[in-house]
């Protein structure tokens, strides 16, 4: 599965397989039970191993309009979590974890009936849930084992570092001088860990951010977008954004301009 991001916040949930999920620079090996909590625009990609049946339920919804929604009806500020913690862990068990997966299986069913009430029974659900995963991140704290081996700690650090040069020039020797490790070592481990190479990680993470300066940077041009994420020809920037996103940077900045959807599940 290839990286990607979205404007809407995200919730994941893991009912079982093998995977391990990339998010920015954390890396969660992840147990049935996990809930995580995501920033959408953060970059993020989850590995499966195929040969182990995969199962997971995705909300997605627009922050703006469940913000609306319940600073209305709540008396706590239910997106604190996504906004303050970002992208976190909760491990489910026992009550809680039936509790959690009975919401979200209602969620699933709602969203298939296509009744005329259907859509506002699924949001009095997820606002349940939200007031949940509220309390429960009041409760928990992030797994100690998120870094579990070398090779994921060495794959941090290489995102790491993307993270903080993604806009420059680089090449993997960079890499290889600042990690102290051999640069066909590092392409090796990181595809192994992530699926993807790391320069496919860097055109998704410049990609990534070119997609969050359309969204809340309207008065910036295409080119002016190319030079900022670390592209150096406006040609190069339009192919590749186009083969990751799927229509051109011109295309994308119009179609966002209508806003986003509300909820969904699956």
């Amino acid at each position: 599965m290839a990286f990607h991001s979205h404007a809407h916040f995200e919730l994941y949930y893991f009912h079982g397989g093998k995977t391990t999920y990339l998010i920015g620079d954390k890396i969660f090996v992840l147990s049935p039970g996990d809930l995580i909590l995501m920033h959408g625009m953060t970059l993020h990609c989850p590995k499966v191993d195929l040969s182990v049946p995969y199962r997971r339920t995705i909300v997605h919804f627009d922050p703006v309009f469940m913000k609306s929604f319940a600073d209305v009806a709540f008396s706590v500020n239910v997106l604190q979590p996504f906004y303050e913690l970002r992208n976190h862990r909760i491990h489910l068990s026992g009550d809680v974890r039936e509790e959690v997966e009975t919401k979200l299986r209602r969620m699933v069913a709602l969203g298939a009936e296509g009744g005329k009430t259907s859509k506002d029974r699924q949001l009095l659900v997820f606002a349940d849930l939200l007031l949940q995963v509220y309390e429960l991140c009041e409760q928990s704290a992030d797994s100690p084992n998120a870094f579990p081996s070398d090779k994921e700690r060495h794959v941090q650090s290489i995102v790491g570092y993307l993270e903080e040069h993604y806009q420059e020039d680089l090449h993997l020797e960079d890499l290889e001088e600042h990690l102290h490790l051999n640069k066909y070592y590092l392409s090796k481990l990181f595809k192994e860990v992530t699926g993807a190479t790391i320069f496919d990680y860097l055109y998704h993470r410049r990609i990534n951010q070119a997609k969050i300066h359309f969204l809340l940077s309207r008065e910036m041009s295409v080119t002016d977008v190319c030079y900022k994420v670390g592209f150096k020809h406006p040609s190069h920037f339009t192919r590749i954004f186009k083969s990751r996103v799927g229509c051109t940077p011109d295309q994308y900045r119009r179609e966002t301009r209508g806003g986003i959807t509300p909820m969904t599940v699956k």
